[in-house]
């Protein structure tokens, strides 16, 4: 895994002292709200640095400021099978401190150049929470395109009786050619 820089951002790998910024985040209800986990505690966050910090394949990328190396939030991105398909998967999430600056947007537009050119991707997809626009908007921003809108396709929770509760998510992609067509605009 190499690390990857923008004009105000580095992308690298998780080092086991990322868990405190890692925690400021991850432990903020209004965070996970979308996500597949529950908020995290200072054990978990610390366990989840030094995993994210190990082995290979690693899917994690850690997003930080170039003034001062804060981590200021982690873009997910891995190949999915079958493999000679060449499809990759993209997701985010950012500490909320830094919201509303453009750099998530800036990271996963790194992330697309380095899967489109360096990992050769046919595709690149993404999924929303469709009451996550905050989400979905930045996809769009990346110019991916809404292929779908699954209703109740999956769930996170239950409720006290153990029943799922069900959400609806919007599936995005780009194509490499499409991407080629638009990389003068990302």
């Amino acid at each position: 895994m190499k690390e990857m820089e923008t004009n105000r951002l580095k992308l690298r790998r998780f080092v086991p002292q990322d868990w405190e910024d890692l925690y400021e985040y991850l432990s903020d209800p209004d965070v996970v709200l979308f996500e597949p986990y529950d908020v995290f505690t200072k054990e978990e966050c610390i366990d989840e640095a030094i995993r994210r910090s190990e082995g290979e394949p690693n899917h994690f990328w850690a997003v930080c400021l170039k003034e001062n190396e804060k981590m200021i939030g982690h873009v997910y991105f891995a190949q999915k099978e079958p493999y000679e398909f060449k499809t990759w998967m993209i997701g985010y999430v950012f500490n909320p401190s830094f919201y509303g600056h453009g750099y998530a947007t800036e990271a996963s537009k790194r992330i697309l150049e380095y899967g489109f050119n360096d990992k050769k991707a046919h595709r690149i997809i993404a999924g929303a929470n469709v009451k996550n626009p905050a989400s979905w908007r930045l996809l769009e921003r990346l110019s991916m395109r809404r292929e779908a809108h699954m209703i109740e396709n999956a769930f996170f929770t239950t409720t006290t009786e153990g029943h799922p509760i069900w959400h609806d998510s919007y599936h995005y992609a780009i194509l490499s050619s499409e991407y080629n067509k638009i990389n003068d605009k990302l």
